[in-house]
């Protein structure tokens, strides 16, 4: 004998949760083994030392991997370009500015197969303004 089970629209106790989607790199932060450890390092050290305005971070490893000193690299993150807009870097030369970059990532670079090279654009906001004011002058 079969039995039929019917489904009451009844109103639940908690309130059911519309599914959300997330872009993949909000995913890698929530997971326990992120697929960018260093990448999420970066982040992390950056955004919490410097509190950017603008902070992207771009993994340029894949542009590098045939180079010698590469040969027999299992990173897949040894390359970063960074453009960073801070009030942190007010009244610092690039030099210092720099410094101050790498000092926040002294341990990753210093990691076995981790950060092998980290070009930096530093900026204060105010630097940034006048970019974007040159590079719209110059689109006219």
């Amino acid at each position: 004998m079969l039995r039929r089970v019917v489904a009451t629209a009844q109103k639940p106790a908690v309130p059911l949760r519309t599914p959300i989607s997330f872009p993949r790199r909000l995913l890698s932060a929530v997971r326990m083994s992120s697929e960018t450890p260093l990448e999420d390092a970066i982040r992390s050290k950056v955004t919490e030392a410097l509190n950017p305005s603008r902070l992207e971070i771009y993994n340029d490893s894949h542009k590098h991997a045939h180079h010698k000193p590469m040969q027999g690299s299992t990173s897949r993150e040894t390359h970063f370009r960074l453009v960073i807009t801070s009030e942190a870097f007010r009244s610092k030369m690039q030099p210092a500015r720099h410094r101050l970059v790498y000092g926040l990532l002294r341990d990753e670079m210093a990691a076995e197969g981790g950060l092998h090279a980290l070009q930096l654009r530093t900026m204060t906001p105010e630097e940034e303004e006048r970019q974007k004011a040159k590079e719209e002058a110059d689109k006219s």
